[in-house]
């Protein structure tokens, strides 16, 4: 089945090009001209991944992606003008999943966008109690095939990046991750994004355990890296 995409973008030519080259991946591409239409589309008919250009009329990227956190976890690519909007971009309070800058190559766009699908992707759940790939550590528990993390039986939503990146942590608890490594891990080594990129999740991984009431999920190795914490 085609993935369905919502590209929202006030440039028309941009809109045209994006969706040329979704078209040619076999993806089905909806437009959007500007942010409310952007919303509206969503709300009738949810998408499998919705593009957001930044800046705007009515209401912008931010705005539109904040309003979608509030029901849905699909995921969200940005398009930005400017390279040094990436701490907003994909800032705390946000739940972005990558971005481009513009200008960009379309190619570039679809494989980012593919990389995106393939970690959204979601297995049907286990009818049995134990989830085969469970994981257990303390107070965090991970359920790799239903896609989900909870902190003392609260789930924590995040977002396919996020979960990517927790999940390697979790798997070798006192290992020390570099940011490369955890950048071919969490983007199958296919995609290069900015040490930025992967700072912006840890800290938007960390705000989600804190609010459940972890202090501190994944601890910063100077130097090296990052790692997950003690679970108590």
């Amino acid at each position: 089945m085609n993935k369905h995409i919502l590209i929202a973008d006030d440039d028309p030519h941009i809109r045209d090009v994006i969706s040329f080259a979704l078209e040619k991946a076999g993806m089905q591409p909806t437009l959007a001209e500007d942010g409310r239409q952007a919303l509206d589309l969503f709300r009738a008919q949810a998408a499998d991944l919705i593009v957001l250009d930044i800046n705007m009329p009515e209401l912008d990227g931010l705005e539109v992606c904040r309003e979608v956190r509030k029901f849905s976890d699909v995921p969200i690519l940005f398009l930005s003008s400017r390279d040094d909007e990436i701490d907003r971009i994909l800032g705390l309070e946000i739940g972005g999943d990558d971005y481009v800058t513009k200008p960009f190559s379309p190619r570039e766009l679809v494989a980012r966008i593919n990389v995106i699908l393939k970690r959204s992707q979601q297995l049907t759940p286990s009818s049995t109690a134990i989830t085969p790939g469970e994981l257990r550590l303390s107070k965090l528990t991970i359920q790799p095939q239903q896609h989900t993390a909870s902190w003392q039986g609260q789930n924590v939503t995040l977002t396919a990046t996020e979960f990517a990146m927790l999940h390697l942590f979790a798997r070798q608890p006192t290992r020390v991750f570099s940011r490369d490594t955890i950048m071919g891990s969490a983007y199958d080594g296919n995609v290069y994004v900015s040490d930025r990129t992967i700072d912006s999740h840890i800290r938007h991984i960390r705000q989600k355990f804190a609010e459940k009431g972890c202090e501190n999920i994944i601890e910063t190795v100077h130097g090296v890296g990052y790692k997950l914490a003690n679970c108590q």
